[in-house]
């Protein structure tokens, strides 16, 4: 008998359903052929906590970013086109000392949201998605903060009050149920402004469809906090699961929300970007893209087959993706005919472009002024908690120069995940302990923001701020045990950072790949030494590889200190990934690093390994350029490192340097 009811409450809900299509039906069957309405799409992605323009670590205002300016740039479209809707393609909550704060010191309760979910719900977000890095926290802050109950092994079940947005995730089911974590896919219903064939204007109900992805490498990523409670599925297997359902439900537009982006390989499962296949997939009206911190349309994703990155389509969908931090809002001018009883999207007619809150440099838009005031109190515990003082330093600890092997900013992070390692490592696995330790780090900020992006703690007093500085993500200490042959491949897949340099050439070449980024050069030390030999190809640069003055047998193992994400896979290093893990440390890297500061009261550089590696000189024809922070030369010559020049600067703020790679 208990039976009775929940199937009429499914009836009931289904009747529900299908009577509120009826009713849009109804009410856009009046409009005759030949109606039209322009729906203008807007999209922010990769926020990353970047509530306000203002820069925790340097702790000054930067103009160049921030949720506060983007705002502006929603409040003039909102003015200049009648119909508007917007959605977030994720990473939202993690990235700044707001977020940490939020997260790990004063997590807010089930009646409060988080931060940057409070400015959203003023801007009256229509929708947004999850992001690979809303897993760094856990799953049970993210089911608290999110507002979403979830079904999964060791998460409590509670119903808190996250975002007024729907938060749509297909493709991440629950081992326990196999049913999505979040809600799959929704409906959104907007009245829009229609103009009729005799130039008559009226009003009448939109429903949009929306359904959420995030990258299937999530799995490798955060393992520690997903592996045995979630299951992640690959994008194109989830649209064609949800896709008819979808269409059953006769949404007038269909919009992925990807936190994915664009690359031209070959589609599989678990493909990082693998927005190209998606769009191939039929149903989706306009795709709005994220993950991978780039421009869309833009140069980074030129010659990619059936990407059209002037125009902004995928496979003929329009498709838009806009930066990250709050850098750009995405717009999509979705213009809309009504043909056989149902909109049809213009593709030939629809406009995608990109809104930067800077469109010149030193050139911002203003913060809308409502945000500052909303978020007030937790701003002004984030700067009294990372200004918690730790300890000094007798040096300037930067990574402007990372790339040239000088970089005393990764040094002191290997320092304190070896010194971490070789203590913990006998006691949690004594049949390893025999085993070279080593330590992999990466410089985070190396200029790919603009010339603010870079570490630089002064010499002098250090707080937990210098250490978000010097470790900008909130990873978790993990150790791989690694052959030597390994070893030689995990820096040769690092190298790819460099170009391939021409000794005879005698135009400029540029020193670094851009589709290499920096947070995937890994800088080893801990007794090891090699060198870099730019003048050979893919594979075969690294030489002279030597652990305590001895070439390094191929066959004998080390382990090697890294994160969570390295461990695990990202990066794609052949033979690092979640088989080769021998221990998960409870402790985060940035908290490893502030209580070896502690340790280090007055740090000096002697406290710190020697460099590793330096590039085998080549004499070159012509000029061999980089780009960092201008005025910086002085700080790179002043060591043991190849000599640089300032020649120049680029309109984005950045300096042009000349490296001399002989003496």
């Amino acid at each position: 008998m208990a039976l009775l009811p929940r199937l009429s409450l499914l009836s009931a809900t289904c009747l529900a359903t299908l009577l509120s299509a009826a009713s849009a039906s109804a009410a856009t069957e009046a409009l005759p052929a030949g109606s039209s309405a322009q729906v203008a799409i807007l999209e922010t992605t990769d926020l990353h906590s970047n509530v306000l323009s203002y820069d925790y670590y340097k702790q000054h205002d930067d103009a160049s970013v921030g949720l506060e300016r983007v705002a502006s740039l929603i409040a003039q479209a909102r003015r200049q086109y009648h119909n508007t809707l917007l959605f977030d393609a994720g990473d939202t909550i993690q990235g700044t000392v707001l977020a940490d704060y939020q997260a790990l010191i004063q997590p807010p309760d089930c009646k409060h949201e988080l931060a940057i979910y409070q400015v959203m719900d003023r801007l009256h977000y229509d929708g947004g998605t999850i992001g690979n890095h809303e897993f760094n926290y856990g799953l049970p802050f993210l089911s608290k903060v999110s507002g979403t109950p979830m079904q999964v092994s060791g998460v409590p079940v509670e119903h808190c009050h996250g975002p007024t947005m729907p938060l749509v995730l297909a493709n991440l089911t629950s081992l326990q149920t196999g049913q999505p974590v979040f809600k799959p896919w929704t409906i959104v219903r907007h009245e829009i402004q229609v103009r009729q064939p005799d130039g008559r204007m009226r009003r009448v109900p939109l429903r949009v469809a929306i359904i959420g992805f995030t990258p299937p490498p999530i799995m490798q990523w955060d393992h520690k906090n997903l592996t045995g409670k979630v299951q992640v599925q690959g994008l194109v297997e989830t649209a064609k699961r949800y896709l008819p359902a979808i269409k059953a439900q006769h949404p007038d537009l269909v919009i992925g929300l990807v936190h994915g982006g664009l690359d031209g390989e070959a589609y599989h499962p678990d493909m990082e970007n693998g927005a190209l296949p998606l769009a191939k997939v039929p149903g989706f009206d306009a795709l709005l893209l994220g993950h991978q911190h780039a421009e869309f349309p833009g140069p980074h994703f030129a010659g990619i087959d059936q990407v059209d990155n002037i125009h902004g389509r995928v496979a003929g969908v329009p498709a838009v993706m806009a930066d990250f931090f709050g850098k750009d809002l995405g717009v999509i001018e979705l213009q809309l005919q009504w043909q056989n009883d149902h909109w049809q999207v213009q593709r030939d007619r629809t406009r995608v472009k990109l809104e930067p809150i800077c469109p010149q440099a030193g050139h911002c838009v203003a913060g809308a002024p409502w945000v500052a005031p909303l978020i007030a109190k937790v701003h002004q515990g984030a700067m009294a908690y990372v200004n918690t003082p730790i300890g000094s330093s007798r040096i300037r600890m930067t990574s402007y120069f990372a790339d040239l092997g000088q970089s005393n900013a990764v040094a002191v992070v290997n320092a304190a995940q070896l010194d971490y390692l070789r203590k913990t490592l006998p006691r949690v696995r004594p049949d390893l302990a025999g085993l070279p330790i080593l330590s992999a780090a990466a410089a985070f900020r190396t200029g790919f923001g603009g010339p603010g992006d870079f570490t630089d703690v002064a010499a002098g007093p250090l707080t937990l701020r210098s250490a978000a500085d010097l470790y900008f993500f909130p990873n978790t200490l993990a150790a791989v045990k690694v052959s030597g042959a390994t070893l030689k491949q995990w820096l040769e897949t690092g190298a790819q950072h460099f170009n391939r340099i021409d000794p005879a050439k005698t135009g400029p070449q540029p020193l670094l790949n851009p589709a290499w980024p920096g947070f995937n050069f890994d800088q080893l030390q801990g007794d090891l030494s090699y060198r870099i030999d730019l003048g050979q190809p893919v594979g075969q640069r690294i030489v002279d590889l030597r652990y305590r003055g001895q070439p390094v047998d191929p066959q004998q193992f080390f382990v090697v200190a890294t994160n969570n994400y390295r461990a695990s896979g990202g990066g794609h290093i052949p033979g690092v990934d979640a088989a080769a893990i021998v221990f998960s440390a409870p402790d985060g890297n940035r908290e490893i690093l502030a209580d070896w500061l502690r340790a280090h009261p007055q740090l000096k550089t002697a406290d710190l390994p020697a460099p590793s590696w330096h590039f085998v000189p080549i004499r070159t024809a012509g000029p061999v350029l980089f780009a960092s922070a201008p005025g910086q030369a002085d700080l790179e010559n002043a060591g043991k490192g190849p000599k640089v020049k300032q020649i120049g600067q680029q309109a984005n703020g950045l300096a042009d340097y000349q490296l001399q790679l002989a003496p």
